[in-house]
Parts: C-alpha cells; sequence; structure tokens
C-alpha cells in the first residue's frame, strides 16, 4: 500500500523529485541531492531544501491515503512563503496545494505584526516549523470561516502540515493555468467589480469576524468575471488590536485601485465607520 501510495506523487517539472520506492529511498534521495555540489545553487535544490522535507512529504504521504489527492504535477506559483501547486483530487477534480516554506527567515520577518497579539503564536518562538504549521493551520481557519460566510474564496479542503489544500480557482482556457490577478485583467465593468468588493469585505467583516489585513489587487483572483479573495493566511479576528488599522489599510487599497479605473468610489474612512456600525456586539 505504501509503495503503491508513494507510487501516486507525481511532479512534471524538471525540478521534480523521481518516484522512489519508499520513503527511506526518499530520504536518501535528498540527502544525495543536498550533498551534491553541482546542484546546491539550483532550483532543484531549492525546492528540496525549502519545501519537500521529509516532514512535508509525510504530510503529502497522509493527505495522499486519506484520498484528499491523487497526483501532484506542479508548481504554478511561488512566493517568499509558499509554493502553488496544481493538483488532482481521488475523482479527477482540479485541486491547489499551498505549500509553505519551513526553512525560509522571510517568513518570520515578514509576518510578525499578524503574529504578534495573536495567542495561538505564543509558544512557538524559536520553533520555526511549528510556527509555518500554525500559520498554515490559521489560513485554513480563516477559508472555512470566509466561505462560510458567503464570500468568494478558494474552498478550503484539507490541512495537514504545512501543506494546504484548496479550490484550484484556475483559467478556464487552459487547466492547470491560474486564472490571472485582478492586476493583470481588463474588468469590463468596474463599478459592479468594486460593488462585489465592497460586500466581500462587509461579509468578511461583519459575518466571518476577519479583516483580510494584507487586501489588494495583487490578493484578488478574477475567473470569468468572478473576482476570489485568496491569501487569508493574514487574516486577522476583528478583535486583534491592529485589526482596525488593517481594515482601514484593506479599504484604502481597494479604494485606490479602482479610483484609477475611473470608479467613484467615496471616501474610505465612512465606509470603514459604516462597516463598524454594523458589525454585532459582542454579549457581555
Amino acid at each position: 500500500m505504501l509503495r503503491e501510495t508513494v507510487k501516486r506523487l507525481s511532479f512534471s517539472e524538471t525540478h521534480a523529485l523521481r518516484v522512489a520506492e519508499d520513503f527511506e529511498e526518499i530520504e536518501a534521495e535528498i540527502a544525495r541531492i543536498k550533498s551534491d555540489k553541482r546542484v546546491k545553487d539550483s532550483e532543484l535544490f531549492e525546492v528540496v531544501e525549502e519545501v519537500f522535507d521529509f516532514p512535508t512529504l509525510m504530510a503529502l504521504y497522509k493527505l495522499l491515503n486519506a484520498g484528499v489527492i491523487k497526483v501532484v504535477h506542479g508548481a504554478v506559483a511561488s512566493g517568499k512563503e509558499a509554493r502553488i501547486y496544481w493538483a488532482e483530487a481521488p475523482d479527477g477534480s482540479d485541486v491547489a496545494l499551498k505549500i509553505y516554506l519551513v526553512q525560509t527567515a522571510e517568513f518570520r520577518r515578514g509576518r510578525r505584526v499578524y503574529i504578534e497579539g495573536d495567542p495561538r503564536f505564543k509558544e512557538v518562538r524559536g520553533d520555526m516549523r511549528r510556527l509555518v504549521e500554525l500559520w498554515c493551520s490559521k489560513e485554513y481557519r480563516n477559508l472555512v470561516r470566509a466561505y462560510e460566510a458567503g464570500v468568494r474564496v478558494p474552498r478550503p479542503i484539507a490541512r495537514r502540515g504545512n501543506v494546504l489544500v484548496m479550490e484550484f480557482v484556475g483559467d478556464p482556457e487552459q487547466r492547470g493555468r491560474p486564472a490571472p490577478l485582478l492586476k493583470e485583467v481588463d474588468l469590463d465593468d468596474p463599478e459592479k467589480a468594486f460593488e462585489t468588493m465592497k460586500r466581500y469585505i462587509e461579509l468578511l467583516y461583519t459575518q466571518a469576524k476577519l479583516v483580510h489585513a494584507d487586501l489588494s489587487e495583487y490578493n484578488i483572483m478574477v475567473r470569468d468575471g468572478e473576482l476570489v479573495l485568496i491569501d487569508l493566511g493574514s487574516a486577522v479576528d476583528v478583535s486583534h488590536p491592529m485589526a482596525d488599522e488593517f481594515l482601514l489599510r484593506d479599504v484604502r487599497n481597494v479604494f485606490t485601485y479602482f479610483s484609477k479605473l475611473g470608479v467613484d468610489v467615496g471616501d474610505p474612512q465612512e465606509f470603514v465607520q459604516t462597516l463598524k456600525s454594523k458589525r454585532p456586539r459582542e454579549a457581555s
């Protein structure tokens, strides 16, 4: 069973790990690649070092064994903190794997402001893997809250370790290619898109009780005219000490972008005040 399950792991890019007979062989292959000076500075080494370490491979194995994923094709997006892979579920549907990089100091530097004040991160000061896994769990839970509140986000599917499984928001014209970002698209109806974004922000704040905290044209995908919010790992609960500041920044970013498209956006501060008046008060 283990042998057959591991064989289902396939990576279509040239830097992919070869299929292994078992996890002892995977570990040996990782060690061999790391020791090869010819690939020290190559993309292959970077993938093995930062993404496919043994705990990450075990997380993928567990997702395979649980019937969450069947095949992993290759990377479709890459950032300082994570890579996105196009994969397939057992039923053949497309899913996305977001694999957070564990061996990167950029994660702690870039996410400090979102971590401070969050009680979930108090006991992981020096443990980078635990910190990254908590962040992955945080994004999964944020996606669940947003999705259940009616915000259009990638549908969350599963989470294991530093691997997040969610809906693949793909380009309808080519399978396996992500839909474009808002900044890359010429909108047919910017006014309608702006109203949609205001509704998403309101639902996120009043129903999911979240603030995205990193919202801009770089974190919104567009598929067939539909806007999809992504990268909710940064999202904070409305009780976070910096939630109001993050909310105003999100709103200003969105209003500024659509203003440049010729939309009469109004005053972002007034919109924020209106949002706050709509949020139900917590019972004392």
